[in-house]
């Protein structure tokens, strides 16, 4: 799922395209990405984009008379920019926007449904998808830590939990903790206050070097290449793959959809963290080190 940095370059280039733009036309593909009625999406048409934000991991385009329209990408949910007039590309196509200078296109693979579509009228009415969370590259370190000791969670799920921070999904938690040299599974009425300082920092700086890396990777193209699997992560992504600082192997906790990966040595102490399904299998079999698994795997 884009997070912040993604979402962010997003906005910056389509703040270059379409920003004073009217929107000429819109031609849904996929009736179902679209969950409002009214007003219709017809409405949009002619409106000029008059300002570009983020709230949360959505895009919102403000249009004249008021109207909101309100892109949530979810997983696999992406945009394009194309010439003017480019169809929907084949099953993923969802929506195309057209306007003067070019075609935004929403695309979404797989088979999955899941990137929605919200058209609303006033500012208000976007209250329904503000989740509440910080936003962290905003907040000083006494707001970042009242909002993170406010409810006891693992620091994955405190870090990716959309009604506590902002913009942070699994792809960057995994990338800020390990930055931060803490476990995913720490609870944060265990941290220490050093430790939250670390977490405070390594916040910031992952958001904001991956938000400049991915500037300057796009330079003044369309981001094409949105991924949460990139070439330069720590840790996410690179299961069984040398950790940058140590060279210990990258592991994983598979849960759902969903993994997270961590480093043992820079941040467990060397103790692996059990795979919940995994781990009831083998039970008593379970390796508790990182020495312990290597030496299962080498039988």
């Amino acid at each position: 799922m884009p997070e912040l940095p993604d979402v962010v370059v997003y906005l910056e280039a389509l703040e270059q395209r379409i920003l004073g733009k009217p929107i000429e036309g819109v031609r849904i593909q996929s009736p179902f990405v679209l969950r409002t009625v009214e007003p219709p999406i017809q409405a949009i048409v002619g409106r000029r984009v008059i300002g570009l934000r983020r709230l949360g991991k959505r895009l919102i385009l403000d249009l004249d008379d008021d109207l909101h329209l309100v892109i949530h990408l979810m997983i696999a949910g992406r945009l394009r920019w194309k010439p003017r007039g480019a169809k929907p590309p084949g099953r993923i196509g969802l929506v195309a926007f057209d306007f003067p200078n070019g075609t935004l296109l929403l695309t979404e693979a797989g088979s999955k449904r899941r990137a929605s579509m919200h058209l609303v009228v006033g500012t208000e009415a976007l209250a329904i998808f503000d989740r509440g969370g910080l936003e962290p590259l905003e907040a000083d370190q006494a707001a970042f830590t009242e909002r993170l000791l406010s409810e006891n969670h693992t620091l994955k799920r405190a870090l990716a939990d959309p009604r506590l921070f902002s913009g942070i999904g699994n792809a960057y938690s995994d990338e800020i903790l390990h930055r931060a040299h803490l476990s995913p599974l720490q609870l944060t009425s265990r941290l220490q206050v050093e430790e939250i300082a670390r977490l405070y920092r390594s916040v910031r700086d992952v958001l904001t070097e991956w938000t400049d890396r991915l500037r300057q990777e796009t330079g003044t193209n369309f981001p094409e290449k949105v991924t949460a699997f990139r070439e330069g992560m720590a840790v996410h992504g690179r299961y069984r793959e040398p950790c940058p600082v140590c060279g210990t192997p990258v592991q994983r906790i598979r849960y759902a959809d969903n993994e997270t990966n961590y480093c043992p040595t820079c941040q467990t102490g060397g103790k692996l963290l059990a795979d919940r399904g995994l781990s009831r299998l083998l039970r008593e079999d379970w390796p508790r080190s990182l020495d312990e698994m290597e030496e299962r795997l080498a039988r």
